[in-house]
């Protein structure tokens, strides 16, 4: 499998993974019952920030692999991208992997698949 190939697949991954976030937003609010409106938009906010930071991160890897995968800004932003994704599987592994609801126990799961694809196609460009 060539490294570009495995870039793209690790890069699609948080991609899809953040446009799964952004829809159910107002449905997982919901989940919380009676909240103040203040713990509301929080709770929309981190919910979407997540949901497009895993957008960015993964359209960001894919855009420096299409121009130029072995240019050196290409290895920084992968190396940052693979970086930036295993924290977020940390923080994820320590508290939405504590939850009984299945999604939240796949994402430390998506986010090392998607690092590992990512450095690892970096690393053999």
């Amino acid at each position: 499998m060539s490294a570009e190939l495995l870039i793209y697949v690790g890069s699609a991954l948080p991609v899809l993974w953040g446009v799964a976030h952004l829809f159910p937003t107002k449905s997982v609010i919901r989940g919380f019952g009676e909240i103040s409106a203040d713990n509301r938009n929080i709770v929309a906010m981190e919910w979407i920030t997540e949901g497009v930071a895993l957008i960015f991160l993964g359209a960001l890897a894919a855009t420096v692999t299409a121009v130029d995968p072995s240019a050196a800004a290409s290895g920084y932003v992968y190396l940052a991208s693979a970086g930036c994704l295993v924290v977020l599987a940390a923080v994820s592994l320590f508290t939405g992997f504590k939850i009984s609801f299945l999604p939240f126990k796949l994402c430390p799961a998506i986010f090392l698949s998607s690092a590992a694809l990512i450095a690892f196609g970096g690393w053999n460009l």
